[in-house]
């Protein structure tokens, strides 16, 4: 077991002040000598113990000790890449403590933290000693705007541009400044007198909040709603749709037909005149019509059940 840390041990390392290692450094962990290779060069730091048992305050110590010799060695040795490991080991807790923000969200709290340990690395890559800022208030912005980046682009129930991801919100914003302002919901115009848009870029904006969240159709009711699932509400059974697949069957059929037959049908089924009135209308009887009509009928079913 390595030796716990404390604060003093921490500072002494720091500024260097103990000349003698069990007092003013501790050794470099038997670790760095696995299998990142031969990192002998890194004799100098202090012996990490367990992260999960280094307090916050002594973290934020061997974090600053650990920046410091980062800045000496050359990105992509073996020593830097030990070094910054180290880094993101000891510095988890911010992520934790920034994922737990948004616990109550459906993604699980694994994801939330493996982004959020990506905003923790590029805060490392990023951070400078000496502009004097203690890392932890220089990373959690980084881990925060990484964690809610993932959300803004993975949470929407339908891929909307990022424009109308933006719009989203500063139109939620504004309506609710406006709504406390008014005491009522701000219209279309108003929303876009606030933000200075126009009123179909509200319009476009308000139809794209709609694709955040999307509902199941097979999603139960509350319990005092006595209506079913809402595809018991929306769905029907639509029979023109049959209908349109026999009309498209049939227009090859009736082309085929002559001028006559064409005539006969469309006064029948289009001007929905009777057989006699048909008659009157082409100067032939109704028998005639009516045998003209049950040959033409029979030879488009033929067709039909051919094409079936």
């Amino acid at each position: 077991m390595a030796p716990q840390l404390d604060a003093q041990t921490l500072q002494e390392t720091d500024t260097g002040s103990a000349a003698e290692p069990e007092t003013g450094r501790l050794e470099a962990p038997e670790a760095s000598t696995g299998p990142l290779g031969d990192l002998e060069g890194l004799a100098d730091l202090p012996v990490i113990p367990p992260f999960d048992e280094v307090a916050p305050l002594d973290a934020r110590a061997l974090s600053k000790t650990l920046f410091q010799r980062l800045e000496t060695l050359e990105e992509g040795t073996h020593e830097h890449a030990y070094v910054r490991n180290t880094l993101v080991e000891l510095n988890l807790a911010l992520v934790k403590f920034a994922a737990s923000r948004f616990r109550s969200r459906s993604e699980p709290m694994e994801d939330i933290v493996q982004v959020g340990t990506i905003g923790l690395i590029k805060a490392i890559d990023r951070f400078e000693l000496s502009r004097g800022v203690e890392f932890p208030t220089f990373a959690m912005p980084t881990i925060i705007g990484e964690i809610k980046r993932f959300f803004r682009d993975t949470s929407w129930s339908v891929r909307v541009p990022r424009r109308l991801q933006e719009l989203r919100l500063d139109l939620a914003k504004a309506g609710d400044e406006l709504a406390q302002n008014l005491d009522r919901s701000p219209t279309v115009t108003e929303l876009a007198d606030r933000l200075g848009l126009s009123e179909n870029e509200v319009v476009e904006g308000m139809a794209a909040s709609n694709a955040y969240t999307a509902s199941s159709l097979d999603a139960q009711p509350e319990e005092d709603d006595s209506e079913g699932a809402l595809a018991d509400r929306i769905g029907y059974e639509d029979h023109g749709l049959e209908g349109i697949e026999y009309v498209e069957s049939l227009k090859p059929l009736i082309a085929e037909l002559s001028a006559r037959d064409r005539k006969i049908l469309s006064l029948r089924f289009v001007g929905n005149l009777t057989q006699s009135e048909i008659g009157e209308e082409l100067g032939i009887s109704q028998m005639h019509v009516s045998r003209l009509l049950t040959r033409t009928l029979s030879r488009l079913r033929r067709g039909l059940l051919v094409e079936e």
